[in-house]
């Protein structure tokens, strides 16, 4: 009984899949670097376009980069909570709501006094009048 196997091919022509393939990776990674680049550069005007640009850039330069997936598992493992939002949002159905409430708390934890903070007080208000609401 011989163990050996059939040699096997390789060409040095890509076959067109492959070459289809190869060429979109490289389309949406450039894409994607494209839309991180232009959200940091609008980040600074007023509202809040700059950050849904930065993370559908980093969507699409995570899912089409090896080397960008590797950086990206080692400021996890470096950084979790900094990284905790934006993994959220890479999932299969992202949690965008959630996401930017805990976000917006968190500026408003850095940002504003604990007298002044307005977030938490309006959602435990909110709780308080969704509880007491006549249920049918």
């Amino acid at each position: 009984m011989s163990l050996a196997h059939a040699p096997l091919r390789f060409s040095r022509r890509p076959d067109a899949r492959a070459l289809i393939a190869r060429v979109t990776r490289w389309l949406l990674l450039g894409l994607g670097g494209a839309l991180v680049l232009s959200g940091v550069l609008i980040a600074p005007l007023p509202g809040p376009l700059g950050v849904p640009l930065v993370v559908l850039g980093l969507i699409l330069v995570l899912r089409n980069s090896f080397a960008a997936k590797r950086r990206f598992v080692r400021l996890q493992r470096a950084r979790p909570k900094l990284v905790f939002p934006i993994r959220r949002l890479l999932r299969r159905e992202p949690e965008i709501a959630p996401v930017a409430w805990q976000q917006y708390l968190r500026a408003e934890r850095l940002v504003a006094p604990k007298r002044a903070r307005f977030g938490v007080k309006a959602r435990r208000e909110l709780k308080r009048k969704w509880r007491a609401r006549p249920r049918a």
